[in-house]
């Protein structure tokens, strides 16, 4: 009995937790870069001094999708995407972040960063800077060249990292980060397409056949919690003194 209900409660605590991860994958279809979230349950055994027929279902993994999305040309000199594995380094806060999306643009200052701000990283570690009035390119190495009178300067090269993807942790802003806190070292193999973005590897159709069955599921777990009831409410019937 124990271990029936604590399965059902805790199983039907984290399906609601898998719920919002698909649903949130669902919200972010359409988002540059994005990576789907995939989480997966087992059932654990409570460690207490007793009762040991207790069990409950914890969330033991949730990964990530890291598979590439398809990538669409946008014309915009600023926007990047990369081709196979490989991220973009900007300066996140609390460090160096890696992100897909490459649907950078130019602060007034100058800096190449991120729609939210963040300034992304060239091959040393610092923000790249953008000559003013000057046609940018981007080439497949990452290299980023502006063309001012007529005349090619090379102004910087992207940090372009591929550390290994066991290793990389989703924060909580959505960019990934090496479990270590350490910045990854630059990765002279990553290929860039510049003028194209990446769009998000979400599979819409399977995403919603898992929010189906994972409503199919709760329903289940909350069917085993009120059917313990009635055995329990019927066991004591047949054992309580008439």
């Amino acid at each position: 009995m124990d271990r029936v209900l604590y399965i059902a409660m805790t199983g039907g605590k984290s399906t609601l937790g898998q719920q919002a991860a698909v649903a949130h994958n669902l919200a972010n279809a359409d988002s540059t870069g994005y990576r789907t979230e995939m989480h997966k349950l087992r059932a654990v055994e409570v460690q207490t001094q007793a009762m040991h027929s207790r069990a409950f279902v914890v969330d033991s993994s949730i990964a990530t999708d890291f598979s590439a999305g398809p990538l669409k040309y946008s014309g915009n000199p600023y926007d990047a995407a990369i081709k196979g594995k490989g991220w973009f380094a900007i300066q996140a806060p609390g460090g160096e972040a890696y992100t897909r999306d490459g649907s950078f643009e130019v602060s007034p200052n100058g800096i190449l960063q991120t729609h939210a701000g963040l300034p992304v990283l060239d091959d040393g570690g610092a923000p790249i800077t953008i000559p003013g009035e000057s046609v940018i390119v981007i080439g497949t190495d990452g290299t980023i060249s502006a063309i001012q009178d007529g005349v090619t300067n090379e102004v910087a090269r992207l940090k372009l990292v591929n550390p290994p993807e066991a290793g990389l942790v989703r924060g909580e802003d959505g960019f990934f980060r090496q479990q270590d806190g350490q910045p990854a070292p630059a990765d002279e193999t990553v290929m860039v397409a510049g003028g194209y973005l990446e769009g998000s590897n979400v599979n819409v159709a399977e995403q919603m056949v898992q929010m189906i069955s994972l409503a199919r599921q709760f329903e289940m777990q909350m069917r085993m919690i009120s059917n313990s009831q009635e055995n329990d409410r019927s066991a004591t019937q047949l054992i309580t003194p008439k």
